[in-house]
Parts: structure tokens; C-alpha cells; sequence
């Protein structure tokens, strides 16, 4: 099943998203790249025949593959963003690229089907455990699921694995999950500095629901303030969404249905825009930028001032 959404989750990053990473310009952790063999390593001999570890190797790989969900014929490595391909150089051709295949599946249905994300998720952890970007999917998938323990857990092997704390935000949530919350505000409050703007503000949605889960919505509602008008207009109606659950909670009913009445609809499409800062939160029918699609049709009520 997958895991009930709750106030104040963080957004979702995608398996093999560049995005969803710094950049990297594909440079090596250091934690899983094997340097060259070297004489007496145990590298085969001219003439020794092959070894039983080959054998061994094989066995797991078809084992592995009775275990993987189906690959549609035409998911390519090609179609995996290029700097996460480059992470999975230190395998064989042929396992990275079955490896590749996987993480484009599990990025591409995590949103539809999350049980066939992980599953392809895990196809790509039973080739490749040790690489960085596959332990993520792991992790990410996971947590789509609501296995909060293990996408903890995942993660926190991730940041082993590459150095970089890239998820505080699904880290901290993940702490909520698992009822928590002293726990995730404390991750909130040791965030690395040099996050970026959609970081800082998911970090802040979660801290914020974390804030309602402790009984505070006075200090949940100031944690959103922190990053009023940050990011772009996704992000900016994710914090308004946020915002009016909060404003409910002080039992301030009127502010949050006023707020509520100016985000789009799942439904509509969103029209992003850039306003002058002191316009955007008095446009008619807008948040922060962010405006209905004027073809869907639908008259907008009138608005107050806030």
C-alpha cells in the first residue's frame, strides 16, 4: 500500500534525476571505485581456466534475473540522464546498462505505480549495491511507499556511499513517518548550508508538519513564513497548500479557504509567470506568480486583500 501523504511531506525526487543531485561533473566518491588490478591480485592466469567465481557470478546474475520486473523493449541506457550513467562506469557494459534501464523505469512510474518503482529500484540494488545513484532509487522509491524506516536507512547509506547530504528533507520526513518529530526538527536544524532554494523550502514544509505533529502551529506557521515568496511557482504553491493547512489548525478557517480558493486545482493547468513581488500576492486568483490556465474556462472568485 502505498504510504497515506500527510501535512507537511517533502516533494518527491525522481530515481536518476540529475536534478534531484548536485552536480557532480562525474567525479568518483571514492568509497566504491576498485583502482587496477594488480599482479598476484588474484587476476586470472593465461591458461588457468575460468574460475569457479565466474561460475558463482553467473548463477546470481540469472538468479537476479528471475527476480526483476520486465523491461519494455524500448527503455535505453541512452534515456538515463547522462551525468547518473556516468556513476555506473565502474560496472561491466552490459550490467550498467541493464542497471540504467531500471532506474529510467523506476524515475518514470514512481508517480503511477510505486510498487513497480521499487521493484526495479531493487532489479538495479541485485546488480549494482555498491553504486551511489542506485542506492538512492532505493531510497526514493521507498519512500514513495511510505517504508520510511528503510529509506532511512537507504539514504543514509547514500550519503556514505557519495559524500553529499542531497535528501535532508525526505530524511527528515522520514523521521515524522516513523512518529518522530523531535527527530526530524533536529535534522532541520543541522541542514547543510549551501542548500538550494527548493531544498531550503522543502525542509521547511517538513519542518512545519513536523511542528503541527508536536501540537505548535504557531511555530509551524512561522517556519513557512521563513520561505514566503522563495522558489519558483512550484514552490511557492506547495507552501500555500502547506500554509492554509496550518492556518486551519489555528482555527483561522476564513484566511485558509480564501488561500485555498487561489491554488489551481489537480485538475487545471498551472500557468507559471513572473510579477512584480509587490503584485503577486494581490493578482487576482494568484499565489506568489502562479495563475490559473484562462482557457480551463472556470470564472474565479472574487478575492480579498489579504
Amino acid at each position: 500500500m502505498r504510504g497515506e501523504r500527510r501535512d507537511g511531506r517533502a516533494g518527491r525526487s525522481r530515481p536518476g534525476d540529475a536534478r534531484s543531485r548536485r552536480a557532480r561533473n562525474g567525479g568518483s566518491s571514492g568509497s566504491y571505485r576498485s583502482g587496477p588490478q594488480k599482479p598476484g591480485s588474484g587476476a586470472q592466469k593465461p591458461g588457468s581456466g575460468p574460475r569457479k567465481s565466474d561460475g558463482l557470478r553467473e548463477a546470481r546474475e540469472r538468479a537476479s534475473q528471475d527476480l526483476d520486473p520486465p523491461l519494455p523493449e524500448d527503455v535505453q541506457p541512452a534515456d538515463l540522464d547522462r551525468s547518473v550513467r556516468a556513476r555506473l562506469r565502474t560496472l561491466s557494459k552490459n550490467n550498467a546498462d541493464q542497471v540504467a534501464r531500471h532506474l529510467v523505469m523506476a524515475g518514470s512510474v514512481i508517480d503511477s505505480d510505486p510498487e513497480l518503482a521499487y521493484a526495479h529500484a531493487q532489479a538495479a540494488s541485485r546488480r549494482a549495491g555498491r553504486v551511489d545513484v542506485v542506492r538512492e532509487a532505493v531510497a526514493l522509491t521507498a519512500y514513495a511507499l511510505g517504508r520510511y524506516a528503510e529509506a532511512l536507512r537507504e539514504l543514509r547509506t547514500v550519503r556514505r556511499l557519495s559524500g553529499e547530504d542531497l535528501h535532508r528533507a525526505i530524511e527528515a520526513d522520514c523521521e515524522r513517518g516513523l512518529g518522530r518529530p523531535e527527530r526530524a526538527l533536529a535534522l532541520a536544524a543541522e541542514a547543510p548550508s549551501g542548500m538550494s532554494t527548493t531544498e531550503r523550502v522543502e525542509l521547511a514544509i517538513v519542518e512545519s508538519g513536523a511542528r503541527l505533529d508536536l501540537g505548535e502551529p504557531e511555530a509551524a506557521l512561522l517556519a513557512l513564513e521563513e520561505v514566503a515568496g522563495e522558489g519558483g511557482p512550484i514552490e511557492r504553491v506547495r507552501v500555500a497548500e502547506h500554509r492554509a493547512a496550518v492556518l486551519e489548525a489555528l482555527g483561522r478557517d476564513a484566511e485558509a479557504s480564501r488561500l485555498r480558493a487561489k491554488l489551481p486545482r489537480e485538475d487545471e493547468d498551472v500557468v507559471f509567470m513572473e510579477l512584480p513581488a509587490e503584485h503577486s500576492a494581490d493578482a487576482e486568483g494568484a499565489v506568489d506568480g502562479v495563475d490559473r490556465d484562462p482557457r480551463s474556462g472556470d470564472d474565479a472568485p472574487e478575492q480579498e486583500r489579504e
